[in-house]
């Protein structure tokens, strides 16, 4: 179960439905989900042209990217992504506009419906009346996240979208994806499709090579970051370059000096997604319009922050930690940076918390309304074993409380925290 909920009593009627019948926790495979298809006849079939993206980190902002080119190119665009902030609508986009209540009170019962005896995962039930809406409402493409992993990704049921990509790969879900990072290459690799250009970033030596085995067994063209195509900073211009020309860009409006690799893999998937073509323009104007919510996001003054500035993060492995204490650093120019934090007990505590000595002055750690949620007392203390500076707060208004006017706050550590964050703040992704 994915602890969702909702204020509208459809809605609300049906996750509750969802939760009964589902077990709890992630499980993989396609034998549900292909049933469960099935039996709502077989919508993955009728859907539009489809840019299927995976990755440790970067895929959410990799989709927010190509929705955003393909919108600035005036192209109608669903999108799939996950998890949700505040609201489960947040997950299904319908031609540009987030998916009403009503509607996606009646698609779950109509999935719900049908799951009899199936039990679908939460996740899965969800991809189900996602492709129910996609393949009802017309659209010029359609933007697909992965859930976890890809091999067994609900969302890998599809014969043949017209692109794939992989983002940035590191350790993370290894009780689901395998210990090493040539385990979890292979299983975001699973996604490769016979024919269908397979587009990465420029992945360490282990997992590229595996990468690379999996797509020359699935007869996927391969098109790696730094021989099929390329890209590269100057100043404030990202640069891009493939066997069709080059392109003079702005930086992606996304803080974080990891965002042009994302950016660029964005543009690198549909430059070669044959069925799509955008004219340059639309690249310039994707850069300038992304919005992607709780990824770096400067908070507005609102009643949870008041005036004072505050940064929201819902990264949540070793690798998304490193880059966020790094570019934070440079965004709050050495000022003593307070970090308000809570985690989930899934999660790699010291991983996570590493990469904020010598960053953060002081740390805050709180609860948050999650069952995995990790004490605060317990969060402190391994901050405080790290070499850190650490305190348990009761409540995230009080962390707050305890940072002195004038410090810059980061609030960071799950994306469930994150949603929280975003609800009392009244700035609800849209």
């Amino acid at each position: 179960m994915d602890f969702a909920r909702s204020t509208h009593p459809g809605v609300a009627a049906q996750l509750a439905r969802l939760e009964a019948l589902s077990p709890g926790g992630d499980r993989l495979g396609l034998e549900r989900i292909t049933a469960l298809l099935d039996r709502l006849g077989n919508p993955e079939t009728r859907l539009p042209p489809v840019l299927h993206v995976a990755g440790t980190n970067g895929k959410g902002s990799t989709c927010a990217l190509l929705r955003a080119a393909l919108e600035a190119a005036g192209l109608k665009t669903h999108v799939l992504t996950s998890p949700h902030l505040v609201r489960f609508n947040e997950r299904i986009r319908l031609a540009g506009t987030l998916i009403g209540d009503d509607h996606l009170a009646a698609l779950l019962e109509e999935v719900l419906d049908a799951a009899d005896a199936i039990a679908p995962s939460f996740f899965e039930a969800t991809t189900a009346a996602a492709f129910l809406a996609f393949a009802r409402a017309p659209a010029d493409a359609l933007v697909l996240e992965v859930g976890m992993g890809g091999r067994l990704d609900a969302t890998n049921v599809l014969a043949a979208p017209a692109v794939t990509g992989i983002a940035a790969l590191g350790l993370d879900h290894q009780q689901w994806l395998g210990p090493t990072l040539g385990d979890i290459a292979g299983e975001k690799a699973g996604i490769a499709k016979p024919g269908v250009p397979l587009v990465t970033l420029a992945h360490p030596a282990q997992a590229a090579a595996r990468v690379r085995d999996l797509a020359q067994q699935r007869g996927a063209p391969l098109l790696v970051q730094g021989e099929a195509w390329d890209s590269w900073t100057e100043g404030e211009r990202l640069h891009y370059r493939d066997a069709a020309g080059t392109l003079d860009l702005p930086l992606p409006a996304l803080p974080g000096a990891h965002q042009a690799d994302n950016a660029a893999l964005a543009v690198a998937m549909l430059r070669h997604a044959r069925v799509l073509a955008l004219p340059s323009q639309a690249f310039v104007r994707a850069m300038t319009d992304v919005r992607w919510p709780a990824r770096l996001q400067k908070l507005h003054p609102g009643p949870l922050t008041g005036t004072r500035e505050v940064w929201l993060d819902g990264g949540h492995n070793a690798q998304a930690a490193e880059l966020l204490a790094e570019t934070i650093a440079s965004l709050t120019h050495g000022h003593a940076l307070h970090l308000v934090t809570g985690m989930l007990s899934t999660k790699d505590m010291e991983g996570l918390l590493t990469p904020f000595r010598g960053v953060a002055a002081q740390v805050h750690a709180i609860p948050f309304d999650h069952p995995l949620a990790v004490p605060a007392t317990d969060l402190a203390a391994a901050a405080r074993r790290l070499g850190l500076q650490a305190e348990a707060r009761e409540s995230l208004e009080q962390a707050l409380a305890h940072a002195p006017e004038g410090s810059p706050v980061l609030i960071a550590g799950s994306l469930y925290l994150a949603g929280e964050v975003l609800a009392l703040n009244g700035e609800l992704p849209d």
